[in-house]
């Protein structure tokens, strides 16, 4: 791949989580997050994105959120479980996604809130038609997802760089 073709960064916020007597990081999903993670997965799927690598945070609800998506999705990419996700703020994520190999040209993300809608947020720097004001009508609601687009390679993913091509939310 050459990192003059545009990349594709989808933010995939889990789906809605229940609530039981466990650690925040043990918190499984709920029955509607089950439904929406397929939901979300069949969206995905739809968009054609060919996803290289997806990126997951180690906590259990993004775990099941994923398991569920990806089983919608053509072929499934090389998953990488990451721990720095959880509770990562905006710079932590960039940070993160700078040391993705160049060979990765579509990677999703699969995280939290406040983090996933910040890192939108922040790296958005244009947006095509109306998704930026749609996302920021619905904010980020479990199972929602962000694509973004951008030029150049990995290391150089910062602020403002790409555009916001694509959103969806299961309150759309």
């Amino acid at each position: 791949m050459s990192v003059a073709e545009p990349r594709k960064i989808v933010l995939f916020r889990h789906a809605k989580a229940d609530w039981p007597q466990v650690s925040d990081h043990e918190r499984p999903l709920a029955d509607r997050g089950r439904m929406d993670a397929a939901v979300a997965g069949r969206k995905l799927a739809d968009s054609g994105i060919p996803f290289d690598l997806a990126l997951c945070s180690t906590a259990v609800r993004t775990r099941e959120t994923w398991k569920l998506a990806v089983h919608e999705l053509a072929e499934r990419p090389k998953t990488v479980y990451e721990e720095r996700i959880y509770e990562a703020s905006p710079g932590e994520l960039i940070a993160l996604l700078n040391e993705t190999p160049d060979d990765a040209q579509n990677i999703v993300l699969i995280g939290h809130n406040p983090g996933i809608q910040g890192l939108a947020d922040v790296l958005a720097g244009s947006a095509e038609g109306d998704t930026r004001e749609r996302m920021n009508r619905h904010g980020f609601p479990a199972a929602a997802f962000a694509v973004l687009t951008f030029e150049g390679a990995w290391k150089s993913l910062e602020p403002g760089v790409t555009t916001l091509a694509d959103y969806w939310a299961p309150t759309e």
